[in-house]
Order: C-alpha cells, then sequence, then structure tokens
C-alpha cells in the first residue's frame, strides 16, 4: 500500500510530481522515489511514496524500472504467487519476491490483458519508455483511489485529490453538483468529483495517454456483467459454496511480511474474518472500539464489546480495546482534510483511531469486514424495502392513521435517544414510494422536497440530476430479483462512493493498509450466485453469509442482534458540537454564499434540539461540508498544514 503520483506532457512536470508525492508522505512513510524522461514535446515524471508490507527490500522499492517499463503501484495482488509462477515458466526472471514486479512482467507479457487476471485492490501508472504512453488502471472494485485531472494533451495524477489540488495551486474550482449530491448521499459518489477538472478513474478501468495527445479508455470488469453471470448461475441451481470462497479469500488477504491485525466489532462480518485468521495465524491481534458509557447510554447503543472479547476468548485472539472518546471539535477539520472530499460518515473516525493505535503497536496491515453488508443483503434498509412491499398492502386509512401517529413520538429526551422510534420514521418516510425511490429514500438523508429546501435556489436544477443519475444506475441491469437489484446498486455506488473511500483515506491517514476480503472478486461472483430469498430469509437478513459463518462461529454470535459501527452522533451534536453547529448556520460561509439556506438549517437544528426528529446524521455532514468547502475555497489547495 502506497501513495503514488505522476505527470504527463504537464508545465513544469518535474516539480509539480515533487509536490504531489510529497503531500502523499503519510501513505507511504517508509520510503520514496522519483523517475523522470523526456516525452514527446513534454516529459514524464513518476512518483512514490512507499508503505514497504511485502518484500521490505530495497528491490520493491518504486518506480520500478525494468527493460523499458516503469511503473509506480499502490495495492496488493494476492495472487502474485500463482502470476509468479506462471510467469516464471514462459521465462521472466525476477530480483525480488514483491508483487511489484510480478504486476509490471504481467504487463510486459499481457499488457491491458492481465488486468482481469489480477486479484487484488490496485492503482498504479505504466510507462513504455519505446513507446511513449502512460497508461493508468484501477482495480475492479474500487477499492484503491486514483484521481487524475487532463488540460490539452497533459494529465496529472495522485491517489489523493488533496494533492491534484495542491499542485495547481488551489485553483481548482468547486463543483457544486457534487456538493448537493454529497447532501443527499452524505458522500461524493464516485461517479462524481468534488473539483469541476478533476475525476476519478472508474474502477475496472484503465485510460492510456500517448505523446501525441491522444487518449483512449476500456473497461476490463463490469459488476453489471458479474451480477449477470450469477443470475444465470443461481437459476441453473448452482450455488456457490460461500464457507470455501470466504474461507480462501482470507487466506490470501493475510500475504503479508509484516504483522497483520484485523478490526473486530464483535459482529458477524469481523467475527467471521477474525475467526478464520485465527486459523492461519495463531494469536493474530484484532482492535475494538467502545464508547463513553454516557454517549453509548443516550444513544442507546448495542453492547457490542462483549461479543469481541467473547471470539478473542474462543479463538486466541490478542484483543486491544480502544475507548471512543475523542475531542471531535479538533478531529472534525483533520478528518476532513484526510477525507478529501465533503463525507458526513462519523464511522471513518472509528477507523483513523484503530489504524492509529494498531500503527503505534507496529501493526501495518488490517483485515476489515467491509462490503459483507452491501453484498449479502446486511442492512437494515435491505429487510426495510421488503417489509416495505408488504406494508403498501395495508389499506391506506390504516396506513394513513399509523404515520401520524408515529409522527407525534419524540426520538429523544434529554437524557437518551429511542432507536425504536428513530427506525419506525424512517421506516415510513420511504415504505409507500416506489421501488426505486424508496431504496434511495431509506438510505439518504432527505427526498427531493427537503433538499430542494435547504439549497439555494441556482442548484434546484442540480436536485434533480443528482436524483435521476441514482435512478439511472439503479435501472442499469436486468435483473429480476429485488435483493440482489439493491445490492447491485450498492456495490455499484454505496460501496466505492462512501465506506471503500473513507477505509482507504482514514486508514492511509495513520500509514496503514487495511484489506477487504469480502470485497474479492471470487467473493463477488459468489455472492450475486446467491438468489436474494437466499439472502434474506424472513426477517434475517445476510441469511446465507450467515449459514456459512457458523460452521465456524457459535450460533450467539451469528444470530445476535446487528451491531454498529459509528459513533454516538447525538451526544455529539447536544454537547461537544452545539457551538459550531450554531456558528455554521449563523455565519457559515455555505449560508453566506447561498449555497445553504439559513431558515431550513436552523428548523432542523430546532426540531432535532426539541427530539422530535433526528437530525444529527444531517448536521454532522454539514460540519463537514463546511470545513470542507472553507478548505477548498481559501486557495490553501489542500495544503497539508490545514491538517494541523
Amino acid at each position: 500500500m502506497c501513495g503514488i503520483a505522476g505527470t504527463y506532457r504537464w508545465p513544469d512536470g518535474k516539480a509539480v510530481t515533487d509536490r504531489l508525492t510529497d503531500i502523499l508522505a503519510h501513505r507511504g512513510p517508509d520510503g520514496a522515489g522519483r523517475y523522470g524522461r523526456p516525452v514527446g514535446d513534454g516529459e514524464v515524471h513518476l512518483g512514490h511514496r512507499r508503505l514497504a508490507i511485502v518484500d521490505l527490500s530495497d528491490t520493491g522499492a518504486q518506480p520500478m524500472v525494468s527493460d523499458g517499463l516503469v511503473l509506480t503501484y499502490n495495492g496488493e495482488l494476492y495472487n502474485a504467487p500463482e502470476l509468479r509462477a506462471e510467469l516464471t515458466a514462459a521465462g521472466a526472471r525476477f530480483r525480488g519476491t514483491s508483487d511489484t514486479e510480478v504486476l509490471l512482467e504481467a504487463w510486459r507479457r499481457w499488457g491491458t490483458d492481465c488486468l482481469p487476471r489480477l486479484r487484488g485492490m490496485f492503482a498504479f501508472g505504466i510507462f513504455d519508455e519505446r513507446t511513449g504512453e502512460l497508461v493508468l488502471a484501477r482495480d475492479q472494485l474500487g477499492i484503491k483511489p486514483l484521481f487524475l485531472l487532463r488540460r490539452g494533451g497533459g494529465l496529472v495524477f495522485a491517489s489523493e485529490l488533496k494533492a491534484l489540488a495542491a499542485a495547481t495551486g488551489g485553483r481548482l474550482e468547486v463543483d457544486h453538483g457534487a456538493l448537493v449530491a454529497s447532501l443527499l448521499y452524505y458522500w461524493v459518489p464516485d461517479s462524481r468529483c468534488a473539483y469541476r477538472e478533476a475525476e476519478k478513474l472508474p474502477p475496472g478501468s484503465w485510460l492510456r495517454v500517448r505523446p501525441d495527445g491522444r487518449t483512449d479508455r476500456g473497461r476490463f470488469w463490469d459488476l453489471r456483467e458479474v451480477a449477470a453471470e450469477g443470475r444465470e448461475r443461481a437459476r441453473s441451481g448452482e450455488l456457490p459454496d460461500l464457507a470455501a470462497v470466504v474461507a480462501e479469500s482470507t487466506r490470501r488477504h493475510l500475504l503479508s511480511d509484516v504483522p497483520v491485525a484485523t478490526f473486530l466489532s464483535g459482529g458477524l462480518d469481523s467475527s467471521y474474518l477474525t475467526a478464520l485468521a485465527a486459523r492461519d495465524r495463531p494469536g493474530i491481534s484484532a482492535y475494538t472500539i467502545g464508547f463513553r458509557a454516557e454517549d453509548a447510554r443516550f444513544e442507546a447503543m448495542p453492547d457490542d464489546l462483549r461479543y469481541a472479547r467473547q471470539v478473542a476468548a474462543r479463538y486466541g485472539v490478542d484483543l486491544h480495546e480502544i475507548e471512543i472518546a475523542p475531542d471531535v471539535l479538533d478531529l472534525l477539520p483533520r478528518m476532513t482534510y484526510h477525507l478529501d472530499e465533503p463525507i458526513g460518515d462519523p464511522a471513518a473516525i472509528n477507523t483513523f483511531l484503530i489504524c492509529s493505535a494498531a500503527r503505534e503497536a507496529g501493526v501495518k496491515v488490517m483485515l476489515s469486514g467491509m462490503g459483507a453488508d452491501e453484498l449479502f443483503a446486511g442492512y437494515r434498509k435491505h429487510l426495510a424495502n421488503l417489509l416495505a412491499l408488504r406494508y403498501q398492502r395495508v389499506p391506506r386509512p390504516l396506513r394513513r392513521g399509523l404515520s401520524a401517529a408515529v409522527d407525534r413520538l419524540p426520538v429523544a429526551s434529554a437524557r437518551r435517544g429511542y432507536r425504536s422510534v428513530r427506525f419506525a420514521k424512517r421506516f415510513l418516510s420511504f415504505a409507500d414510494l416506489p421501488e426505486e425511490t424508496a431504496f434511495r429514500r431509506s438510505y439518504t438523508l432527505y427526498d427531493r422536497a427537503e433538499l430542494l429546501a435547504l439549497v439555494g435556489p441556482d442548484l434546484a436544477g442540480t436536485v434533480d440530476d443528482v436524483l435521476t443519475e441514482h435512478a439511472d444506475v439503479y435501472r442499469d441491469n436486468d435483473l429480476d430479483d429485488f435483493v440482489n437489484r439493491m445490492c447491485l446498486g450498492d456495490a455499484r455506488m454505496f460501496l466505492p462512493g462512501l465506506n471503500l473511500a473513507y477505509t482507504d483515506r482514514s486508514s492511509m491517514a495513520a500509514s496503514t493498509e487495511v484489506r477487504v476480503p469480502y470485497v474479492d472478486v471470487e467473493v463477488v461472483r459468489a455472492a450475486f450466485a446467491v438468489p436474494g430469498d437466499r439472502k434474506i430469509v424472513g426477517r434475517q437478513g445476510k441469511a446465507v453469509l450467515k449459514e456459512a459463518a457458523a460452521t465456524v462461529l457459535p450460533r450467539e454470535i451469528v444470530y445476535r442482534p446487528k451491531g454498529l459501527f459509528s459513533a454516538p452522533l447525538r451526544a455529539w451534536m447536544s454537547r461537544d458540537l452545539a457551538p459550531l453547529v450554531r456558528e455554521v448556520v449563523h455565519d457559515g460561509l455555505l449560508v453566506e454564499s447561498g449555497l445553504l439556506r439559513r431558515d431550513a438549517l436552523a428548523r432542523m437544528v430546532a426540531e432535532d434540539a426539541a427530539g422530535h426528529r433526528d437530525y444529527s446524521k444531517h448536521l454532522w455532514h454539514v460540519l463537514t461540508l463546511e470545513h470542507w468547502y472553507r478548505d477548498a475555497t481559501s486557495g490553501s489547495g489542500g495544503d497539508a498544514r490545514s491538517a494541523a
């Protein structure tokens, strides 16, 4: 895991690449490298910051130069041993044991045809000294990031958006459409970028630039095709051996020359991975979090710690417990800087603090249960959308009466929150809607009318653009299975746009690599070969994964109530952050610039304080957006000093 950067036929390319690479230092504190060469009427420059995981010697250093090919690479290939053996048999010679060298030789032999053969997480740039061409590529699921900026025939790229902003002197213009999208979702979809000129290379794709300025693109992996193939497998009755697939993926993800640990929340996904990892690595370390007692009580949060302790004791895991009692006033601007774009999920703080603690203990690599909920229908929204179909059969007068009664209930008192009331209000906000609209509403922050009431009038058209984009992506398949349609929508939008994005950026801020065994191409293929009625059975989400996990874990862990990898936002908002919320509502830059309406924000604050509605997540995201927007428009250009 590393930080990569480079320029191609870009003015003052060497100085720009040096600056890009320096800003990415936290992604790779173990080493740095540069490469430069004339190309066409300009130059190419590649930079690299190294986090040494596999082959700690200098033979793994980058940019790696070999017989006319130059590679700067971020990621891990979990099938590197097999590829190495195949390439060796074909005559390739290797100096070291790194997967970087395997990737370079695979490219030499197969070019872009090597990409669908790669099993792992990756983003890289590879330059051919003979043709003068530069190719950028990104992994199948979008686990690793790659931002780029094109002007004329030139290009600049980096692992983080803040590096591009800094390299252009802070002159990039904010994309207001991306900000509207972030308000809706509380994250920026992978198809959009917070700055207008910048873009994200789409998952499963490559981009080639040539010395004459021509470019071409290609796609080597498409989730829609994988889902369609899975549907045909399911129709034929060919169900995958999920326990074997997950176990094999976990074993591969342990490949490392440095210590590996796990996240262990006590929930199904992390417990399953930890138990499997402990088979191969007896005594493996795991990290778990708890919250201040008063915060957990106010939020009515489940006690996940006891389950984590139970798993650790059963499998001989060295468990490290971290209490999350952060100074959120200090952490908010720091996290906003590292997250690159306005992402309003407080779970990013948990990830950062866990990875920081692990790094202090000498751990560079961690396994996460990220992705299982999206692929196997484990979120409450998946079950809720199925229940909504039944609810719509209830006579309309009864539905209206129930909705009115629930609307009058408070979501919190002065001492505690009422989670069941929050869930009921959330459910009723979308239970009567058509499929795509209901699914969107079940996990986004606003409906169309609420979003229009919040943003300035000049952004009204953008609201409809963002909503149309969601509908287009959700409907862009021919699946006849409602549950798998939701899973495909999540895998294409929610997973790369939010969960993989904050996991990468939060962990790399702590110079730590997080691996995601569920977000593996073979696990994904298996997931879409499972019909929806095997993923949700009765009121049990992730049913098929639970069946697999039950071969390893005790039933009280497998079938416990779903845990939360979140934060006590209501407690934070009512105490630590209340003055900052008032400041943003009355004097914030978003309000002063006309992007958000003061009266709409004030109304949310009042209803939240009164306990009538839970707007804690909405207001947290407004705080993150305010901090991000201040930095983005200040001309600092993502300078690292912003994180201080």
